[in-house]
Formats: C-alpha cells, sequence, structure tokens
C-alpha cells in the first residue's frame, strides 16, 4: 500500500474507498446495536494507501460509532491475500488509530467465511496485534444462516457473490478448512469506463 499519495491522489482514492461500499453503516444485530459492515473482498489494497484508509476513517466512519455499542460484520468471502490483504503492519497501524471511546463501544466481532488461514493468522499474529478483549468479542460465521441468529436479515445488504459461496460450502464442506481449492466463477463485469467491478446486493426479508 502506498503511504504517501499526492492531494489529487488521496481526493481519487478515498471516492473509490465510497464507491466500493468498503464500509457501511447499516442495520442493527439483534441486539439493537448499530452494524459496522465491512465487506473484505472489495478491499484495494495493492492501489489504496494506508494514511487515506485511516483518514476515511477518522472523518467518515468513527465519529458515527462514538455515541453508542455498535458490532462489525466482516465479510471475509474470496478474499485474496495478494489483492485484498493489506499487510499485517496495516492492519496495527490501522487499529492503533481507533479513538478509544469507538473501541470501547465495540461490542461484537461477526466474521462471516473466515476460512483456516484466517483463523491461524489471528490465533497467531491478530494476539499480538490486538488487544486481549477483542477475542472475548469476536464470533466465527461460517454460514450466512448462522448470522441471522445475530443480525436483523432485512437490514443488511450482502453480495451476491456471498450467497453463491455460501451454497458452494454446503456441497464442498471440505472448503471450510481450505482442503479444497475454489473454482473460478464469474461475479459481475466492469464497466467499460471505470476498474471498478459491478457486485449485485440481495437484502432479504
Amino acid at each position: 500500500m502506498n503511504s504517501h499519495p499526492s492531494q489529487s491522489e488521496s481526493d481519487q482514492e478515498q471516492h473509490l474507498i465510497d464507491k466500493l461500499g468498503i464500509f457501511k453503516i447499516q442495520g442493527r444485530d439483534k441486539q439493537g446495536r448499530n452494524i459496522l459492515r465491512i465487506i473484505g473482498k472489495f478491499f484495494p489494497a495493492r492501489i489504496l494507501s494506508v494514511n487515506v484508509l485511516k483518514k476515511y476513517l477518522e472523518e467518515k466512519i468513527f465519529p458515527r460509532l462514538e455515541n453508542g455499542p455498535f458490532s462489525v460484520l466482516y465479510v471475509h468471502t474470496d478474499v485474496e491475500r495478494s489483492e485484498n490483504f493489506p499487510g499485517i503492519s496495516t492492519l496495527r497501524s490501522i487499529y492503533d488509530s481507533i479513538p478509544i471511546n469507538v473501541r470501547e463501544n465495540l461490542e461484537a466481532v461477526y466474521f462471516v467465511h473466515p476460512g483456516l488461514q484466517a483463523r491461524l493468522f489471528l490465533a497467531t499474529f491478530g494476539r499480538l496485534m490486538f488487544s486481549g478483549g477483542f477475542y472475548g468479542k469476536l464470533r466465527y460465521i461460517n454460514r450466512l444462516n448462522f448470522l441471522w441468529d445475530h443480525a436483523r436479515r432485512n437490514e443488511i445488504e450482502i453480495p451476491d457473490f456471498v450467497y453463491d459461496h455460501d451454497e458452494d460450502l454446503e456441497y464442498r464442506p471440505m472448503m471450510d478448512y481450505g482442503l479444497e481449492s475454489d473454482h473460478p466463477r464469474v461475479y459481475g463485469a466492469p464497466a467499460v469506463d471505470s476498474p471498478v467491478p459491478t457486485y449485485s446486493m440481495r437484502c432479504i426479508s
């Protein structure tokens, strides 16, 4: 990730974050807490600078989480380390930039489709990066049906590719443990004048 973009590059990257819809405060969980939804597959780690990302969160996301408890819904479906993973130092830098009152307001983290590698990462490097209290708030969600035990289904948009992956796991359960590779599938065609892929969403009542 580029650390020091110019002002014009910074503006473009912030616009890209908005356009991709990586972060959205959307819906509530069953305890009535606001949800910060994060779609890992949408994160353009190779082109987004850490300083722009931190500025975006500090200006547009954190202020909306200061006044009450909230939960995080992180969707890890189809995340590729070379494309969507920002790196350990970036994750640590972002975590350190979260205001104390926002950290204290975080009460639950729902981690959808974690996979074996993500679990191992959090069990090793994650314990060095995050506070001990973080792990008490972490909930692994292997299937979307389990998510709806915690979150209000009709209030959250979930991309179609997440449902598709969920269906694949029903027929190929060893994918949960990284013992079977997924086959490539086409989720959407990019617009002609934009590098941003188009994804459809489902919000089911």
